[in-house]
């Protein structure tokens, strides 16, 4: 059953905002349990659906020197002049990096926070008026574990402050797995228990909310959340590391002297993950490959690497990664495509290698589906109903997870891009709004 939507006038109070990995989506609060989700405008929009990317090139005609663009419109710009402009997807990834100082564009050196205010921007242009004037309270979702090695929740949430400072009076942050809790308890006919299992772009993340009846003074009661920041992402560089980084030089060597050593893993750490490898294309980093293909045993490997860097080839190959992931996910078999950089890649894929490749990503996601389950101090035969958004939860391993400790008659889904924004635009409007902020 797809979320209910009331179509009122704009204007309402409060806007949900699912600031994603991947895509953002918004949606207004509309009362009586409603919402209705904007759309973009113009040629290139793609319906409710904002991809979550931006693209800058050189223009002296324009204040700064500099322009940019977001969403659909970003990939559009980065299609026509790939090798003139600088596209940058997936950077919330690094919102709780330490590591992560600033992304290179140009003569620019730009913030986390930066990027993100320009985003905003460019969001807020394609919104057709839908956001203008802005909202009084907007419900930001957050994952509940961010992404990356060794991630800091307070810099990413100093961070968030910065990006949407201005943005309106309120700004309120909200488990993005609660969002979609509120989103399909809005469904329900009955009091029930439910768990939530939200797969994003960058992070795997879980709910579990007690749903009373219809007219309950409080309808939903948050019990635990838990998170693993594994999800989209991670399987693409599984696809990566396996496929492609074997011809880039991984497992190759240099020398060093009177030394053959091995290839420092770094270079390859950061190709395979689609937020470093947007940012690998600076001075100091195509330097340093340089010198290494200088020094490898095979340099036509390390050449590679850079014509795919150089030539901002990164956006086509995880197209073609993505395309293959998404045709596993309904065929056993799968054709994976993709040539640039001096290289072809023709290769058949069947489902049970991809899933071998993610093995231990999947242990790591039922480990905090457990973890959820633990600290709401419930068991799996407590939970009567369990709700799967996010693209990743079409995959079948992941789907396979929860038919084999719920069983199929209690697992339902829809909305899988939409749901989490029109629960946080339904929390907007609640009046224990402090129960839901993280």
């Amino acid at each position: 059953m797809p979320e209910r939507l009331i179509q009122t006038d704009r204007g309402g109070r409060a806007l949900g905002l699912d600031f994603g990995t991947t895509n953002s989506v918004a949606a207004h609060s509309r009362g009586n349990g409603g919402s209705e989700l904007v759309r973009f405008a113009g040629d290139l929009a793609t319906g409710d659906v904002f991809r979550s990317a931006l693209c800058f090139w050189q223009d002296d005609a324009l204040r700064g020197g500099i322009g940019c663009e977001a969403g659909p419109w970003a990939i559009a710009e980065f299609l026509d002049f790939p090798t003139g402009s600088r596209f940058i997807q997936s950077f919330k990834t690094v919102a709780a990096s330490p590591i992560f100082e600033h992304a290179s564009v140009f003569t620019k050196r730009l913030r986390f926070e930066e990027l993100g205010r320009l985003f905003l921007e460019r969001l807020v242009a394609h919104a057709g008026g839908a956001l203008d004037p802005r909202p009084q309270r907007v419900i930001v979702g957050r994952p509940v574990t961010y992404a990356g090695g060794r991630p800091d929740p307070v810099l990413a949430r100093q961070r968030y402050d910065l990006m949407f400072e201005g943005f309106a009076p309120e700004i309120h942050y909200v488990y993005e797995p609660l969002g979609a809790a509120f989103s399909y308890a809005s469904r329900l006919t009955e009091p029930a228990t439910l768990l939530v299992a939200d797969f994003g772009g960058g992070t795997s993340d879980f709910s579990v909310v007690s749903v009373a009846e219809p007219g309950a003074i409080r309808r939903c009661v948050p019990l635990s959340s838990a998170g693993v920041g594994i999800a989209g992402d991670r399987f693409d560089a599984r696809i990566v590391d396996h496929l492609v980084l074997p011809l880039l030089g991984k497992g190759g060597t240099y020398r060093s002297f009177d030394k053959i050593l091995e290839i420092p893993g770094g270079f390859f750490n950061d190709f395979s993950d689609w937020s470093k490898l947007a940012l690998m294309r600076n001075r100091r980093t195509l330097d340093e490959l340089a010198r290494l293909q200088q020094s490898a045993v095979d340099p036509t490997a390390i050449g590679r690497m850079i014509a795919i860097v150089e030539h901002e080839l990164g956006y086509a190959l995880y197209e073609a990664v993505g395309q293959l992931k998404r045709a596993l996910s309904s065929e056993d078999h799968a054709h994976f495509s993709f040539s640039g950089g001096g290289m072809e890649i023709e290769a058949e894929v069947s489902r049970a290698e991809f899933e071998s490749w993610i093995a231990d990503d999947i242990r790591r996601i039922e480990a905090s589906v457990d973890d959820a389950l633990g600290r709401a101090g419930l068991t799996a035969g407590q939970i009567d109903r369990v709700f799967l958004t996010g693209g990743s939860s079409l995959i079948p391993v992941i789907r396979e997870i929860f038919r084999r400790r719920f069983g199929d008659e209690r697992i339902a889904g829809g909305g899988e891009l939409t749901s989490i924004a029109h629960g946080l635009a339904l929390i907007g409007e609640e009046e224990n709004l402090l129960d839901w902020v993280a």
